[in-house]
């Protein structure tokens, strides 16, 4: 129903606004929409770039999508105006952390702009307070989360009030309203198929793809599609993404309502005390001030990827056997307006089911784990027992150990070189071992488990397995070397090999595989082997000097010590150089 007012009552309208603090602003960009009468182009263009303009205003421009806030409880009013019968009119609300509730209805204004025809305005209060009391005709109302829209072909001129309220908590939304909704079209269009489909489904990766928006396809306007992936739920806006990616989750402190401040501060959470109202805001060291405090909450696992154009995408790095749920989001790159795709879930594949391995009491067994992979073990002494040795060498980088005793961890420990553990030992128990393989590479292990320690395949080792090179010592044709041994007799052998002068040991530590042993090496390397032991650990370190070498050359230097069960364990390698003027 049209309603039809004459050109004074439209003065009147637009004086109270004035009154109130409010612009009336009712046309979009110059290049979407056409000329009203009322538009002062210049002025629009200035008061649309500056987006500040509208966030402490009560009216709602044509044609430019707003941002502003809602205190739990307390509604808030937003005003525009239709000047002509007859006119399109479009309005889109979209919650960004809570539900909202909010109407539009179309106000009745008076017949008559004072008192007894004598032309004076009414006082500015009296004005203010007949819009507000005016309930006006309702058009439309919605109560949820959704980005809802009110469309309307063909609607009466009037002043149009929007009403929002959050019963749920502070929240903050979006408004758009246009009387051009053919021409402006700022929110990018969803195909016929607006889903998120899975086309491929892995343990730790999952294949998206969706149709294009006909916005980029057949306007080729500049579309960007954003990826939001998270465990919970879907999102059905982009600015609810952007809410609870916020550092402070948006509106965890929040200033008592009718506390003046500008919004561009708010966003960062720097509201003035009524004592400092007038001076410059800075950001708040305490919430005694605030109306309300402080909430803690736990921050949602959630991801935001911007991919561009592509219609296919593929997410990575995610947990097996885990539910996640995908929202697409068409982004306008020209207004940074989108618009929702429908969002899907799925449940990421199993863990495939590793094989146990057996542990036999006394013998070495090789493993080898995948990057960031897992390896189990089972062992079960066939005997009543007093204690479990467990001895580890880790080949590679260091790896993880745990032992678990019927269901009980007994150890969790990094592992790097050579490493013994020595578990209280349980009639009838077995022991599961996870081994946990490096970040950074592939990892190789050799580990033994024994109820009989004595008669063991690992050679016992010093706490200090460093190789010391004697620099005085040092020749143009030879090096002396010293290490520490034990208290019980094993053999030892020493190698040599010639390396660049620029070889570093650290560098290229991750290169060698410490569990490699002589048997791997060139005969030409080998300098000798011989036994010592030495009952005053004090005493047990042995000295060899390595002949025929070259003048200025480096070599880098290898201990190995061999155990009864013939497996060898390798000491710290040692670079040494030779004088090159004797």
């Amino acid at each position: 129903m049209a309603i039809s007012l004459r050109s004074h009552h439209f003065h009147y309208c637009r004086m109270l606004l004035l009154h109130c603090s409010v612009l009336l602003l009712v046309l979009p960009f110059s290049s979407w929409t056409q000329k009203l009468p009322t538009r002062d182009e210049e002025l629009f263009q200035m008061q649309i770039r500056d987006k500040a303009f509208f966030h402490d205003s009560s009216v709602i421009p044509d044609g430019a999508e707003i941002s502003s806030y809602l205190f739990r409880d307390t509604p808030k009013r937003f005003f525009f105006v239709v000047e002509e019968d007859n006119t399109p009119l479009a309005v889109t609300v979209t919650p960004c952390d809570a539900p909202l509730e909010w109407k539009l209805s179309l106000q009745e204004l008076p017949e008559e702009a004072s008192g007894e025809g004598s032309g004076e305005p009414e006082p500015l209060e009296q004005q203010k307070q007949q819009i507000i009391n005016e309930e006006g005709t309702e058009l439309f109302s919605y109560k949820g989360n959704d980005v809802e829209y009110f469309v309307s072909s063909s609607s009466p001129s009037g002043l149009y009030q929007l009403e929002l309220l959050s019963t749920e908590k502070d929240t903050n939304f979006k408004v758009y309203v246009t009387t051009t909704p053919e021409s402006d079209q700022p929110y990018p269009e969803l195909p016929y198929d607006p889903r998120v489909d899975v086309t491929a489904l892995g343990r730790t990766t999952i294949t998206l793809a969706w149709k294009p928006s006909p916005t980029a396809s057949l306007l080729k306007q500049p579309i960007q599609y954003c990826v939001v992936i998270n465990k919970e739920h879907n999102f059905k806006s982009l600015c609810a993404v952007e809410a609870k990616l916020s550092a402070d989750d948006a509106f965890m402190m929040a200033p008592k309502p009718g506390l003046d401040f500008s919004p561009f501060d708010f966003a960062h959470f720097g509201f003035p005390s009524d004592s400092n109202s007038g001076k410059e805001r800075s950001f708040l060291k305490s919430s005694s001030k605030l109306g309300r405090q402080i909430s803690s909450k736990p921050r949602v696992d959630l991801q935001k990827i911007c991919i561009g154009n592509k219609n296919i995408f593929t997410v990575s790095d995610l947990k097996p056997d885990t539910q996640y749920y995908f929202d697409m989001f068409a982004v306008n790159v020209n207004t940074n307006m989108s618009t929702a795709y429908v969002g899907t879930f799925a449940r990421t594949k199993e863990e495939a089911k590793q094989k146990t391995v057996e542990l036999k009491d006394g013998k070495v067994t090789d493993v080898f784990i995948k990057r960031k992979g897992s390896k189990f073990l089972r062992f079960a002494p066939v005997s009543s027992h007093q204690k479990v040795t467990f001895f580890v060498h880790s080949c590679l980088d260091a790896v993880q150990i745990q032992v678990r005793r019927d269901g009980k961890i007994l150890l969790s420990q990094n592992v790097e070189g050579v490493r013994q553990f020595q578990l209280r030992g349980k009639p009838k128990a077995k022991y599961l071992i996870r081994l946990k393989g490096n970040k950074k590479g592939a990892s190789m292990l050799k580990i033994l488990a024994t109820t009989r320690p004595n008669k063991q395949s690992f050679p016992p080792l010093p706490e200090d397995t460093r190789i010391k090179a004697f620099d005085k010592l040092r020749t143009c044709s030879s090096a002396t070397v010293a290490w520490l041994g034990t208290q019980e007799r094993n053999k030892f052998c020493i190698y040599k090999k010639e390396v660049d002068d620029n070889y570093n040991e650290e560098q290229k530590k991750r290169e060698q595989n410490q569990c490699l042993g002589p048997d791997t090496r060139k005969k030409s390397e080998k300098v000798l082997c011989k036994y010592f032991h030495s009952q005053n650990l004090q005493k047990a370190v042995t000295t060899e000097t390595i002949k025929g070498l070259q003048p200025g050359k480096s070599y880098l230097l290898d201990v190995y010590v061999i155990g009864h069960g013939g497996h060898s364990v390798k000491y710290q390698s040692k670079l040494v150089k030779t004088r090159k003027f004797c």
